[in-house]
């Protein structure tokens, strides 16, 4: 099937190149690249993370309020 794109003339001379260098024709190239994306977005589900959770115990140094950025600015000055 023909059809019309737009294409970022840039990104048109990388594949240009990169379609030459691999002796094949841009088409090729083109077509390759999109059955890449659309397997991918076809999966549709990314892999789930689990972030760790802190077991440490403790909390702030007595008399710091955390909403008070003196607090935090006199205990750091301090170390």
């Amino acid at each position: 099937m023909r059809t019309t794109v737009r294409i970022n003339d840039e990104l048109l001379r990388r594949a240009k190149k990169r379609a030459m260098d691999e002796g094949r024709t841009l088409t090729s190239l083109i077509e390759d690249g999109l059955r890449l994306t659309l397997a991918r977005s076809r999966s549709g589900r990314r892999e789930e993370v689990v972030l760790p959770v802190s077991k440490a115990t403790g909390g702030v140094r007595p008399g710091v309020d955390l909403n008070r950025f003196g607090d935090l600015e006199e205990v750091m000055d301090a170390s």
